[in-house]
């Protein structure tokens, strides 16, 4: 398994992963070409990529609100779950965000998300039950 920075020409492999990994994205908002692209040139450092013999199987993207470290679109190509390819993508994203001088990292997962929740509290995160997220969007596409 090779990782590397996703470059703007992977954004097809991305969009085909996010698909195949049932991860819910905004082709018209957030998620677009275009978005992802300033995004990346931004930040090339935290949109992260494993393949193997050259496929696309794995993706992170992690950010920062500049007091935390955050992991989010993390997705595996279901043909390549179990093999820690997840565990090792979340492993470069806190790699990334500390060399950011961050030592705090969350990821907000869905409560149905079971196998997401368990994959990090393996990785030693752990869960806030008493915390609610509430968001605010200027439309559903963003």
């Amino acid at each position: 398994m090779e990782i590397r920075k996703l470059r703007v020409d992977d954004y097809p492999e991305l969009v085909r992963l996010w698909t195949r990994a049932g991860l819910p994205f905004k082709p018209k908002g957030r998620d677009n070409p275009e978005a992802i692209a300033k995004q990346m040139e931004e930040n090339p450092d935290f949109f992260i990529g494993a393949f193997e013999n050259g496929k696309l199987i794995g993706a992170v993207i992690a950010s920062s609100d500049s007091r935390k470290g955050w992991i989010n679109r993390l997705a595996v190509d279901p043909d390549y779950r179990r093999r820690g390819v997840a565990r090792t993508l979340i492993a470069e994203a806190e790699k990334v965000l500390r060399q950011r001088g961050l030592k705090i990292f969350c990821a907000l997962i869905e409560e149905s998300n079971v196998a997401s929740r368990e994959l990090f509290k393996k990785c030693g995160y752990v869960e806030h039950r008493d915390i609610l997220y509430f968001s605010k969007r200027d439309s559903d596409d963003v």
